[in-house]
């Protein structure tokens, strides 16, 4: 349960993560602390948008569906069920493609790095390794 816990708690950092670029995104937050410039860059430039909408506004969605699967998972109702986890598994492991698609565009092709991006890119990669030990915690616990 307490993988759970974690899943749910990271899940709404990285929404308030998300949900702070894209505030600076569309206007209303002025700068952005970044420290280095490269958040602004990043924020930005062309690549900020996939298939036209803001990468900022995906992450909004992206964390609040992981959030909501993961406050099902605690739900005593669906403690027992595998399809919490396996859901969970299956967004934030296409989640890390979608990130590592990112980096690569920061890296490669802006030529900057987001430190929020960074965070996040961190955030994703810790709950797609703790959904995974939880699913497989849950699949060899003893039942009953």
């Amino acid at each position: 349960m307490k993988y759970r816990m974690a899943v749910a708690l990271l899940a709404l950092t990285g929404l308030f993560v998300s949900t702070y670029l894209y505030l600076f995104k569309v206007g209303l937050i002025g700068t952005i602390v970044c420290g280095t410039g490269g958040c602004e860059t990043v924020q930005l430039s062309p690549q900020s948008r996939f298939l036209g909408i803001e990468v900022a506004a995906i992450g909004i969605l992206g964390y609040a569906v992981i959030l909501g699967v993961a406050l099902v998972a605690l739900s005593p109702r669906f403690s027992a069920n595998a399809w919490p986890l396996l859901a969970l598994v299956l967004l934030t492991g296409g989640a890390v493609v979608f990130t590592v698609y990112l980096k690569y565009l920061e890296l490669f092709v802006i030529k900057a790095i987001c430190r929020w991006c960074v965070v996040s890119a961190v955030i994703i990669t810790t709950l797609f390794i703790l959904a995974i030990v939880e699913l497989k915690r849950t699949r060899t616990a003893p039942s009953g």
